[in-house]
């Protein structure tokens, strides 16, 4: 499996340097085998220029900068369920953006660490729709999945409709067949 970071040579072909090594890429050469093909290992490419993906997250925004002296943190007590080792431990970690007054506060996990790292994401997440607005990435991007979602949802009931419909005509006509004999 790729880790964040690495890179992987690509020929124009889409054909990927060196063994294959991901679940998807090993059902593929398991169906070309059936098929009575061979498992192709290129070496790198002599001519034409090659691509490199590079593993890790998709569509990453460039979000606005955190200043270190523009943020007031502080470790608070977490609550909800958890039970004692929740409430009686300070991981539950509160930023306020100072120049604008956004106050984040981050709760996910029992680490203080990841806590403060997620606090610091949504805060420049909370920043980038603050100082953009509408024109943010982010509303953007959850704006074309929202209408990505809904497209899905109309395909699927107009699917079936289109189902509920052909059964009722299969009993339509099923129906005179049955009273004539």
């Amino acid at each position: 499996m790729l880790k964040e970071g690495s890179t992987v040579e690509l020929r124009e072909d889409g054909w990927r340097e060196g063994r294959t090594n991901t679940f998807r890429e090993q059902e593929r050469m398991k169906k070309f085998k059936k098929e009575g093909g061979e498992e192709k290992v290129l070496k790198p490419a002599q001519s034409g220029p090659a691509r490199v993906a590079v593993a890790g997250k998709k569509h990453l925004v460039p979000l606005v900068h955190l200043e270190e002296d523009e943020l007031e943190e502080q470790f608070v007590r977490g609550s909800g369920p958890g039970g004692q080792a929740t409430n009686k431990t300070s991981n539950c970690v509160v930023l306020k953006h100072i120049p604008s007054g956004i106050v984040v506060k981050c709760h996910q996990t029992r680490s203080v660490d990841i806590n403060r790292k997620r606090a610091r994401e949504i805060m420049q997440q909370k920043l980038d729709v603050f100082y953009k607005g509408e024109r943010s990435d982010i509303l953007v991007k959850k704006k074309e999945a929202e209408a990505k979602k809904q497209d899905k949802r109309r395909r699927a009931n107009e699917n079936l409709e289109r189902k509920r419909l052909f059964k009722e005509g299969l009993l339509v006509q099923a129906a005179p067949e049955n009273d004539s004999v």
